[in-house]
């Protein structure tokens, strides 16, 4: 297949919103493209950047996959607006669930480096979203939040997982249950980001990341990558089983009812479970 053939398979795999793939050479270009919603994604964006990650997993002509947000944030988590029209469709949080969990495993298990570009927020989902990615590369305003708690949820996506291997336990349940930011600086200190940069440097620092990783041995790049991830992320599935019991449970609850409505209202929430 050729690099036209394959950039016009992936795209055709995409929804007309949510986000783009393009296959530029050999480094295959996922962008969320929601900024109105600070990149946060829905079900379908979900299952199809999922798809698109598991299809380029089997085109051999890319080498490298770069994803980014947007505008000014990377990915703010779920589409909490979205979440009324979706269960009028018949989507359920198992659904949802299996949707942010098959993602995470297709950016984790994906055969070619992943890239990821974090300018501002990763939030919620988004935070997943991002560590699952290989190399990691911030501004300087970029922060992680795990803010789930704040709407009466758990971490998901394998967050907590992904924060404990490289940064440690105490550092996971901070984020985890404070719900609060971890900026671009701590978040390096961390182990968590790969590099952090001036806004103006980022976009040079991810190209010359892809263009070195797109010239290199992808089998021996391959290997690399799964000894590394079975070495760090043994808990993941674990990890990804248990918070889909706990989150599918949390989305049906009266703090999480609680939770959504007053952020997107913008007020405090009261939560009485």
């Amino acid at each position: 297949m050729s690099n036209s053939d394959s950039a016009a398979s992936v795209a055709s795999a995409t929804p007309a919103t949510g986000f783009s793939a393009v296959h530029d050479g050999k480094v295959l270009r996922v962008t969320i493209t929601n900024p109105k919603r600070k990149n946060a994604v829905d079900y379908d964006t979900m299952v199809a950047l999922g798809d698109t990650f598991v299809a380029a997993a089997a085109d051999r002509s890319v080498r490298v996959i770069v994803l980014t947000g947007e505008g000014g944030d990377f990915c703010t988590g779920a589409d909490l607006s979205a979440t009324a029209r979706e269960a009028q469709r018949g989507i359920t949080p198992d659904m949802t669930m299996d949707a942010a969990n098959r993602l995470v495993k297709a950016i984790v298990d994906a055969p070619v480096p992943v890239v990821v570009r974090v300018k501002g927020s990763a939030a919620g989902v988004g935070v997943a979203i991002a560590l699952a990615a290989d190399l990691v590369y911030a501004s300087e305003d970029a922060y992680l939040l795990l803010a789930f708690i704040n709407i009466g949820l758990m971490p998901d996506g394998g967050a907590a997982a992904m924060i404990a291997a490289a940064a440690g336990r105490p550092l996971a349940a901070e984020m985890a249950l404070l719900g609060e930011r971890l900026p671009a600086t701590a978040a390096k200190q961390a182990g968590l980001f790969t590099a952090v940069v001036p806004e103006a440097e980022l976009d040079a620092k991810v190209e010359a990341a892809a263009a070195k990783l797109a010239a290199g041995p992808r089998r021996a790049l391959e290997l690399t990558k799964k000894a590394l991830n079975q070495a760090t992320l043994t808990a993941l599935d674990t990890a990804l089983a248990a918070e889909k019991s706990g989150q599918t449970e949390l989305l049906t609850s009266p703090d999480f009812i609680e939770g959504a409505t007053a952020m997107l209202t913008k007020r405090k929430a009261v939560f009485t479970d």
